[in-house]
């Protein structure tokens, strides 16, 4: 059987062709990998450097590996938060011309961390509150597509800091199915296979010393229930208001806003007598605030990223001259969403010295510029102003984060 490798176009394809493809993952010389935290997997992972990209090269059978390939195409182009693939590479052979396994290539998702890695210094359970929160998210948007994963769990996902809060990103699509709708049997198995998983992995945590000692690892997998199961009713309830009182769908509409979704479809009903209405959002898509930003300024960011940068660029807004909601002859908000980029938001990440950001990203330094200066201003009774708060962050606490997370692709070099 001859080397196949089939792949998506990634940027420099012919690089692909240069990693040592002959040789088992395990045996794979130090000068092609890159040393990043892994986490715990049933398959050998290798993250490997070809050309200016770092992926991550996943050891299985062939049958597996092409239908994990597709699973992940499939959620990429339903926008669902998941690592990127690149390829599969079959007909592998060794150099004594025996077959090995097949392997999945993804993209390195920048700036992310699996969660052991995260548990390296002990974490508090505010921290652990909102990983939770981040992984019933990632759920529910899984089901909102069809999408029953089948193996949910902290060791199966990636996290990525979003202005105070966290983004999980799915890992392993190995045992999953698309359908054109789950049944709540679907989505309940689901949900108890990431209750006992992640109680399972947050035992395991204990027995080794890295759990924080009033975190209770049975509760912490409840509480993915619970949390998903709020957030569902929120999505997909029926509401019932009286006839003409429409302000209350409206109102239902911004809440979903405000939890980071849009209705793209929903169903509205009057009853016989004419005394109801019945509102039932039937699509709801997650991003409402990553696409507001993203149209406003060109800025892509995590959902809270956006909902925070939004935040500060109201703010600004209203300190303008030619700032006059309504007025044909004020400045429309896309002309000023994109003076506030060149004028205060790059001008800002750009004072941070590349250095000292590793692996943070622009929008989430951008973020914590704004609660330090919150905080300073706070403790002087007065607003700081961003320079200072600037200057204060560079020369006190950027330097004490950094030394306190653990590596990512952009603190690495091959090995």
């Amino acid at each position: 059987m001859a080397l196949q490798i089939s792949a998506t176009n990634p940027e420099h394809p012919a690089l692909l062709l240069e990693l040592p493809w002959h040789l088992p993952l395990e045996e794979w010389p130090e000068h092609h990998l890159v040393p990043l935290p892994r986490g715990i997997s049933r398959h050998v992972v290798r993250y490997a450097r070809a050309g200016d990209e770092v992926v991550a090269v996943k050891e299985l059978a062939e049958r597996p590996a092409l239908r994990e390939y597709e699973l992940l195409r499939d959620l990429d182009r339903l926008g669902i938060p998941a690592v990127d693939a690149l390829g599969v590479v079959t007909g592998r052979t060794d150099q004594a011309g025996d077959l090995l396994e097949s392997v999945l290539i993804t993209r390195h998702l920048g700036g992310s961390m699996p969660y052991r890695s995260m548990f390296e210094t002990t974490m508090r359970p505010a921290t652990m509150h909102r990983l939770m929160d981040a992984l019933a998210v990632l759920l529910v948007r899984l089901h909102l597509a069809g999408f029953a994963w089948g193996d949910c769990s902290l060791s199966n996902t990636l996290f990525r800091r979003d202005a105070g809060a966290y983004a999980a990103y799915l890992v392993d699509a190995e045992t999953g199915d698309l359908h054109p709708q789950l049944s709540d049997g679907q989505r309940e198995y689901d949900l108890d296979l990431a209750r006992v998983n992640i109680s399972g992995e947050l035992l395991d945590l204990e027995a080794s010393g890295a759990l924080h000692p009033s975190v209770d690892a049975i509760e912490f997998g409840n509480e993915i229930c619970s949390r998903y199961h709020r957030l569902w009713e929120e999505l997909t309830r029926r509401s019932v208001y009286p006839a003409g009182k429409y302000h209350y769908i409206e109102r239902r509409i911004r809440r979903l806003n405000e939890l980071g979704f849009d209705v793209a479809e929903m169903q509205i009903e009057h009853s016989n007598n004419g005394d109801t209405v019945t509102f039932v959002p039937k699509v709801v898509d997650a991003g409402h605030h990553q696409r507001q930003l993203l149209r406003l300024t060109g800025l892509d960011t995590e959902e809270n990223q956006a909902r925070r940068l939004l935040n500060d660029l109201e703010s600004w807004m209203a300190t303008q001259d030619d700032y006059a909601p309504g007025d044909p002859l004020g400045a429309r908000p896309e002309v000023l969403a994109h003076r506030w980029v060149r004028e205060v938001f790059r001008p800002t990440v750009r004072a941070v010295p590349l250095e000292l950001r590793g692996s943070v990203d622009a929008a989430e330094i951008y973020h914590q510029l704004l609660e330090h200066r919150w905080y300073l201003s706070e403790r002087a009774q007065h607003d700081i102003g961003l320079d200072m708060a600037v200057k204060d962050y560079i020369d006190n606490v950027l330097p004490r984060t950094l030394a306190r997370l653990p590596p990512t692709v952009d603190d690495v070099t091959p090995m």
